[in-house]
């Protein structure tokens, strides 16, 4: 189990393990990269139905929308596919589907969001798509060896 689990707020928890699985596969996470990833799983921490929604359904949706609801709906999918593909990577095979598939689905939705945007949020979305491989090896050095997390 990793040394980060300790007393503390969830923020602090979240940081604290973050923090040490990037280093421990040498990942360099920025302060932003780091802080978002914190971020996101902080609010999805208690997200029920992650795992049944369709991310290229909610994709094509995120399509239809424009302005501040297109970036924020691809910001979502981008959000959920990380979580997937880092915590979840057996989603993929179960669906029937390339375990990078959910990696190119939520890079590209953040480097939809980074072309869309304003220009400190097109610098974060620029930024956490070029270095989404990083966060998802993060976030698989997060799961315990052997884990299973994906349950039916």
């Amino acid at each position: 189990m990793m040394k980060a689990w300790r007393d503390g707020a969830a923020m602090e928890l979240w940081q604290a393990l973050v923090h040490e699985a990037a280093g421990e596969q040498g990942q360099t996470l920025d302060q932003a990269q780091e802080a978002y990833l914190v971020f996101v799983l902080l609010r999805y921490q208690r997200e029920r139905d992650l795992l049944a929604r369709t991310q290229a359904l909610e994709w094509l949706h995120a399509q239809q929308q424009t302005g501040q609801l297109r970036a924020d709906a691809l910001r979502d999918v981008g959000d959920r596919c990380l979580l997937i593909a880092g915590l979840f990577p057996g989603l993929a095979q179960r669906r029937r589907v390339s375990e990078d598939y959910f990696i190119d689905l939520g890079r590209g939705a953040y480097a939809e969001v980074a072309d869309s945007g304003r220009s400190a949020t097109a610098e974060l979305f620029a930024q956490l798509a070029a270095g989404y491989i990083s966060l998802v090896v993060t976030l698989r050095a997060m799961r315990a060896p052997g884990a299973v997390l994906l349950s039916r």
